[in-house]
């Protein structure tokens, strides 16, 4: 059994895809069927060491984005586009695989237009409330179709869809409790809050909550994820910032919280305030938090915005525009939430009913009865 894995440029992208590798493999387990060769084809290798430790041989192909406003880039990356397209089905032409399973974003787009050509049954993930691109132009000839928010299903061929919600990495499927104080050198009995402006982290997010800092440390331990690139810049700040605090050890600052870190730190925290990448919130909606979801500006980014709007809507997070975003603002909803258990409660309990941890299984399901349809 082929199955070659498309999409990358972001976690987002790139760890759903792991996910179903991993329902994959334990079906295949299960039924005692011949093992998966797994390949990834992108423009980079995102994370080597899960290609490594999945047995994921990667297949690099140039991919060229396609950007909404006037860039000089628009113009090298259509070259970047074209010779990804034509090694795509070079490269595809010599694997020859079963099934393409694409998360979109442009990095599939050259895997999605080579399966068409030759052929090639592919199943498509689309997170977002609205689809990009290459997730509608191959939904047009995808065998399936899965989708995270209900909103998205009529972009795509009734027959062909299923909500799913987002596949999750099985490490990160429920957070972790035991130990996890210890591990991330907290106090015992104060309670934490986490703040994730995604895997590159959010300036808006990152600078409103140092100026805020001082106060939230008087009554909360908080865990930082602020992106690697920043954070040389917010260590310099902090010194500065907290001189005159007597708790500056409860401030826990990271570039990026890896699996483990990410799924301990969850296991303690009461609150979290994220962005809104659709992988993290469902993330979130697994582990049952209580959340405030400050989603990009929808003209930057519609799909976050219509994300957040979508799990607010059902009751799992609350809604911050980043417009209203100010230190006075954060403040209050932070401590209105963690003010009263009973609001805290109420949004614990539609983040678990919108959760969706089979997601994964589901997917990983219908890829392996299109491969095992195509090998007879």
């Amino acid at each position: 059994m082929k199955i070659l894995l498309a999409g990358g440029g972001s976690g987002g992208h790139f760890y759903p895809l792991i996910a179903i590798v991993q329902e994959i493999n334990k079906l295949v387990d299960a039924r005692k069927l011949v093992e998966s060769k797994y390949y990834y084809m992108a423009d980079s290798k995102y994370d080597e060491e899960a290609l490594f430790e999945y047995k994921i041989e990667y297949r690099h192909i140039y991919a060229g984005k396609l950007r909404n406003y006037v860039s000089l880039k628009n113009i090298s990356d259509l070259f970047k586009t074209i010779a990804g397209l034509l090694g795509a089905v070079w490269e595809m032409f010599k694997i020859y695989p079963d099934v393409v399973v694409s998360k979109g974003g442009y990095a599939s787009f050259p895997s999605v237009f080579a399966a068409k050509i030759l052929g090639v049954p592919v199943v498509i993930h689309e997170s977002d409330s609205i689809p990009g691109r290459v997730n509608l132009f191959a939904g047009k000839f995808a065998k399936r179709v899965a989708v995270s928010y209900e909103e998205a299903a009529k972009y795509f061929p009734e027959e062909k869809v299923a909500l799913t919600g987002v596949p999750i990495r099985r490490e990160l499927l429920s957070a972790t409790k035991v130990g996890a104080r210890e591990y991330l050198h907290l106090e015992v009995d104060l309670p934490v809050i986490m703040v994730v402006g995604g895997s590159q982290g959010a300036r808006a997010i990152n600078e409103v909550i140092l100026d805020i800092l001082p106060d939230l440390l008087e009554r909360y331990q908080i865990i930082h994820q602020v992106g690697s690139l920043n954070v040389d810049e917010i260590k310099a700040k902090i010194p500065v910032l907290l001189a005159n605090s007597q708790h500056k050890e409860r401030y826990k600052m990271f570039g990026f919280l890896g699996p483990r870190a990410l799924s301990m730190s969850a296991g303690v925290s009461s609150l979290v305030i994220t962005r809104a990448g659709s992988t993290f919130l469902f993330e979130i909606a697994a582990w049952g938090r209580a959340s405030i979801v400050i989603p990009i500006p929808s003209e930057v980014s519609r799909d976050q915005y219509r994300n957040a709007f979508n799990y607010a809507r059902a009751g799992a997070g609350v809604l911050l525009e980043e417009a209203n975003l100010t230190p006075h603002v954060l403040l209050s909803e932070i401590e209105r939430i963690m003010g009263n258990s009973e609001v805290r409660e109420q949004l614990e309990s539609h983040a678990k009913a919108f959760a969706r941890p089979d997601a994964a299984r589901k997917i990983a399901e219908v890829v392996l009865d299109i491969v095992l349809a195509h090998e007879q």
